[in-house]
C-alpha cells in the first residue's frame, strides 16, 4: 500500500472542453493518466487535489467520474477552481451511490487517515492583487476555518499531511491565513497544484520555514502520481 498525490486533471469526457487544444504535454493527456496511475495498486489511495472535471453538473461530470472510478486505488478528492459541479458532501455521495461509481471520497472539513498518517486539507486561496480585498479576505478565512476543521478531525494523529488545490505560497505571495493554520498543528508537508506552464517555475517548492511545499499540477508530475508515502 502506498500513498500518492497528484492535481489538476481536468477531464471532459462529459463536455466539449480538453485540454489537448493546449499541445505539448498535453496532447493525449487521458492516456498519460491512465498510464501513469498504472502504477499503483487496488489498495494504494491517491489524493486528487482539486480541478477535477470541468462539468458544471454532477451529471455533466458523470463520465469524468466514471473514469476516475476504473482507475486502480482509491481517491479522495478536494475541491478546485474550476470545479463548479462540486456540491454539499452528502448529495454528491449520493449521486455516486446512486450511479455505481467507487472508490472515490470527498475532503472537505474532515480528515482521513493513512496507517498513523493524517491526511488533512481544503481548496485554499491565494491573494495576487489587490482588487476587492474585502471579499479575498472573507473567502481566506473560510478556508482557513476549513483547514482548522480538518486538521482538528485528526486528533493526536503523529504526522499531519496537508493538500490544497491553490499554492500557500506563490512568488512573493504568502497566505498567511493558511500558512499560520499548519503552524499551529504542526504540519511539515505540504502537497498543492493549480500551477500549469510558467507557473511550475514560480512556483514554491522545498524547505520553507519548516514546511516541505509539493508542487503537483498534473502536467507539471508528467500526469503520473508523486508518491507521498510508502
Amino acid at each position: 500500500m502506498a500513498l500518492y498525490a497528484i492535481g489538476d486533471l481536468h477531464l471532459s469526457f462529459g463536455t466539449d472542453k480538453p485540454m489537448d487544444v493546449f499541445g505539448g504535454g498535453w496532447l493525449d493527456y487521458t492516456e498519460k493518466i491512465k498510464e501513469g496511475f498504472s502504477k499503483l495498486k487496488q489498495d494504494d489511495v491517491c489524493i486528487l487535489c482539486g480541478d477535477i472535471s470541468w462539468g458544471i453538473t454532477l451529471e455533466q461530470c458523470l463520465p469524468d467520474f466514471m473514469f476516475l472510478s476504473e482507475l486502480p486505488g482509491k481517491k479522495i478528492i478536494l475541491k478546485g477552481n474550476h470545479d463548479y459541479w462540486w456540491d454539499t458532501v452528502t448529495k454528491m455521495k449520493s449521486f455516486f451511490a446512486q450511479n455505481s461509481v467507487e472508490n472515490i471520497d470527498f475532503l472537505q472539513n474532515n480528515c482521513f487517515f493513512y496507517e498513523q498518517t493524517a491526511i488533512c486539507g481544503t481548496r485554499g486561496w491565494i491573494l495576487e492583487d489587490e482588487k476587492d480585498t474585502e471579499y479575498h479576505n472573507k473567502i481566506m478565512a473560510r478556508e482557513a476555518g476549513r483547514l482548522r476543521l480538518s486538521l482538528s478531525a485528526a486528533g493526536e494523529a503523529g504526522e499531519k499531511l496537508c493538500f490544497f488545490h491553490y499554492p500557500p505560497r506563490f512568488r512573493d505571495v504568502v497566505c498567511h491565513d493558511i500558512v499560520n493554520v499548519m503552524k499551529d498543528f504542526g504540519v511539515k508537508s505540504c502537497w498543492y497544484g493549480h500551477l500549469h506552464g510558467l507557473g511550475h517555475r514560480q512556483a514554491t517548492r522545498g524547505m520553507t520555514d519548516g514546511v516541505d511545499y509539493h508542487l503537483v499540477s498534473a502536467d507539471y508530475l508528467g500526469f503520473m502520481p508523486r508518491q507521498v508515502l510508502p
